[in-house]
């Protein structure tokens, strides 16, 4: 019998660009964001994933808006963020915001993804200090847990990084009782273990390296999970990664370079990094790189491959970065439904 993969794509938003390479408007990206997660539906895309970012060329940065409105505009496909930065936001908020989405949806296809934050721009923006990073993700993560565990609307809760709530009723709650939260990680160990103890499906995101070097934090996360005693349903991994699909190879590494290099130009100006090389970029773009950029075939074979180290039951891509043409996003999803999906699932079939 063969494993079933859930096959999605994720955004952080992507703002367009003139001509001239500056930035067209920020209201732009955010429709053509919604029009992508329309679509995504309707070509039988399994998941999107939305991310919370407040960039000027990554401007998605109220994933519950975003997600609620797509509820009202879609079918089938999950919904969720990826990820929600827990550390600076309101868990009360972001639990009243999805579960508003999850009753918009009809229930049982919205989800939260709860992250530390890896770009920190939310700390000064919502009036956090950075030297808090560790304790209020604690605090955050167990409120936000313990709305969800609750069995009735009232809920009491108290921590050291927020006012406690005295048995108060948060509302709506979400149609089945309770959401899917994951945990958001990027390869630090610590967050496997916390994510197995705390019995929470975990999600990776892999922007670099070889992806199948994560295969031990998988391990670690699958072998905490079994100490603490918690039901094997509940651990889940997936894999958020970059890439694109186009028909040809050649096609895809062509369309994709552009907005990764104006990313990383943009990157190097925030966190001081090198100027992008294009050698790393095919380093990436070819197996074992962490870019998923080729053909349906190429991008079947090798999501199957990571699925052979990882066991994940989800792999979804960021395909929008640095003002990809929309006609070119579009264009990917379909494939990546249409195309790399029934790949992925012969392939699984054959294992």
């Amino acid at each position: 019998m063969g494993e079933t993969m859930e096959i999605g794509a994720y955004s952080f938003g992507d703002t367009q660009r003139h001509e001239d390479g500056s930035l067209r408007s920020t209201h732009e990206a955010v429709r053509n964001l919604h029009e992508a997660i329309v679509h995504a539906d309707e070509v039988g895309l399994d998941y999107f994933g939305v991310g919370e970012h407040h960039t000027t060329s990554m401007p998605a940065s109220s994933p519950g808006a975003t997600i609620a409105a797509a509820a009202a505009a879609t079918k089938q496909i999950i919904l969720g963020s990826a990820a929600s930065i827990i550390s600076t936001d309101d868990p009360v908020r972001v639990y009243q915001q999805f579960a508003t989405a999850d009753a918009i949806s009809g229930g049982g296809r919205i989800e939260i993804t709860a992250g530390r934050g890896s770009s920190v721009e939310t700390f000064p923006l919502f009036g956090y200090d950075l030297g808090d990073y560790d304790e209020l993700y604690a605090n955050k993560l167990n409120l936000l847990m313990t709305i969800n565990e609750s069995d009735s609307e009232e809920v009491t809760w108290s921590g050291s990084r927020r006012p406690e709530i005295p048995n108060l009723a948060v509302v709506p709650r979400p149609v089945q009782g309770r959401m899917p939260i994951w945990l958001a990680t990027g390869g630090n160990a610590g967050s496997s273990a916390r994510a197995g103890q705390l019995g929470l499906p975990v999600s990776y995101g892999i922007i670099g390296g070889a992806p199948h070097r994560f295969a031990p934090l998988a391990e670690l996360y699958r072998e905490t999970a079994k100490r603490a005693g918690h039901p094997e349903e509940n651990i889940k991994v997936s894999v958020a990664a970059m890439g694109l699909i186009a028909p040809t190879k050649e096609g895809a590494l062509e369309r994709f370079y552009p907005g990764w290099y104006n990313l990383n130009v943009e990157m190097g100006r925030l966190r001081g990094w090198p100027e992008p090389d294009p050698n790393a970029y095919y380093a990436q773009a070819n197996a074992p790189g962490a870019y998923y950029i080729g053909d349906p075939d190429e991008v079947a074979e090798r999501i199957v491959h990571l699925h052979g180290h990882m066991g994940h039951m989800r792999h979804f891509l960021q395909m929008d970065i640095g003002g990809l043409p929309q006609d070119h996003l579009l264009e990917s999803i379909t494939l990546l439904a249409t195309e790399v999906k029934p790949r992925v699932e012969r392939l699984l079939a054959k294992k």
